[in-house]
């Protein structure tokens, strides 16, 4: 009986030893991949929140919503410990180097989601005080859009992250 090659098996091996393995419950994948699965799958957000969306932020994170089925438990307190930053609510033009450090700070890779409209475009406060979008102090993966977004729009954008973060396949 003639032996089945399947693209991209070693020499040697049947398409009945590979589908055993894949039976056995062995994860055929690159490494690129399996990375960014782990880094999908363990976010650690940093706290940076700036006005009202930061109530919305933390209800997200509270028992109702449970941001911990995504593997974001913990609001870290520190940037070093965090590789996702919710920039939630108005920047100021004193915040604005602030949070510049901290992103700094952040290790690789990181990302960052600008939650309402403040944050994304300045909102309804079109004045010197404040900055125009965060966007022009840190590159902005997702924004999530509201007055104050809900809770499950920023686990929208999360997922969208999740999604981006799972496309992009770095290998460290």
């Amino acid at each position: 009986m003639p032996v089945e090659r399947l693209p991209g098996v070693h020499t040697g091996q049947s398409a009945a030893d590979v589908t055993a393995e894949v039976e056995r419950g062995l994860l055929l994948s690159t490494v690129g991949k399996a990375v960014a699965w782990a880094r999908k799958n363990s976010m650690w957000p940093a706290t940076f929140g700036l006005a009202c969306c930061a109530i919305e932020m933390m209800a997200a994170g509270a028992g109702d919503y449970d941001l911990s089925r995504w593997g974001m438990e913990i609001f870290r307190a520190s940037p070093r410990q965090a590789d996702l930053m919710i920039v939630a609510g108005r920047v100021s033009q004193k915040m604005g180097p602030v949070l510049r450090q901290i992103y700094d700070q952040m290790p690789e890779p990181k990302w960052v989601i600008s939650m309402g409209v403040c944050a994304s475009s300045g909102g309804m406060f079109n004045n010197y005080g404040l900055i125009q979008g965060v966007d022009t102090i840190v590159p902005v993966d997702i924004y999530v859009p509201g007055c104050p977004p809900r809770p499950e729009m920023l686990m929208y954008g999360i997922l969208r992250l999740h999604e981006k973060v799972q496309r992009e396949a770095r290998v460290p």
